[in-house]
């Protein structure tokens, strides 16, 4: 059944964090309805059966720019526990669809809004994607090889991570708390503040002077031989953490070696 059974959403459909976030929760057991643009319908880049973000889910084609299709969609918005919408700032508001709108019918709905820049701010009606949220919170900088530079990492540290995941605890929090309150509450959810959040730690240890802003000079960026990925002798890759003594010391002792002086002396 899931924790979350029984909590109902509507998911305005986008691509990216917005989707994500709405499999997440699924996956736990709520229902989630998604509704599709009438000029979308079937010209998804996947397959449904390739596009395992939409599992779980019921989908409704609508067009947005007709009255009797906001009608349709606000009227499932009044059933439902959540909402979440991943278009630019203003695009909800201009159909009709925005969080006023909606929390007049419906109080304690949670209202969850996924974009890269923030609903306001210089960048807020800017084109952005994972990359560039990324780029901007100094997580791309952080990732690469010192030779050659910064690494896209899919697009696990913005749209996913930092939008997507956020997403999803925001809601969530909001939903407990319109429990206890009666009332909803609009949670805003920018990528490039999630993403930057993921970096926490990472600021905390350079601040404290235990890890220094350079690629491939740390403990887990590369930088050390115990936490790193090898090329094998058929062209494979075999990866190795042994960052705690006790795995080291079985790393050791499964490499044929006998002090740690050798492991250190051995070139990678």
């Amino acid at each position: 059944m899931g924790a979350l059974n029984g909590l109902k959403i509507v998911e305005f459909g986008g691509i990216g964090p917005g989707p994500f976030c709405c499999m997440l929760l699924a996956d736990m057991g709520a229902e989630v309805i998604r509704i599709d643009r009438v000029a979308a319908v079937g010209k998804d880049r996947l397959e449904p059966k390739f596009n395992p973000m939409h599992r779980g889910q019921r989908s409704i084609a609508l067009d947005l720019k007709h009255p009797d299709g906001v009608n349709t969609a606000l009227r499932l918005c009044d059933k439902a526990d959540i909402v979440i919408e991943g278009f630019r700032p203003g695009v909800m508001e201009g159909l009709g669809l925005g969080p006023e709108m909606i929390t007049a019918r419906n109080a304690k709905i949670i209202y969850g809004r996924m974009t890269g820049w923030g609903q306001t701010g210089p960048l807020a009606q800017a084109p952005g994607h994972d990359l560039n949220y990324i780029a901007l919170t100094g997580a791309l900088h952080a990732i690469g090889k010192a030779n050659t530079g910064p690494v896209p990492p899919l697009v696990l540290a913005g749209d996913m991570g930092g939008g997507g995941m956020y997403l999803a605890v925001g809601v969530l929090a909001a939903y407990i708390e319109s429990q206890r309150s009666g009332k909803g509450q609009v949670v805003d959810a920018a990528i490039v503040d999630g993403s930057a959040s993921l970096m926490t730690a990472f600021y905390g240890m350079l601040a404290s002077g235990s890890i220094v802003e350079k690629r491939e000079s740390n403990r887990l960026d590369g930088g050390s031989h115990f936490y790193n990925v090898y090329e094998t002798k058929d062209g494979q890759y075999v990866c190795v953490a042994s960052t705690e003594p006790q795995f080291y010391s079985l790393l050791v002792e499964a490499l044929g070696l006998k002090t740690y002086t050798q492991v250190a002396e051995t070139p990678a």
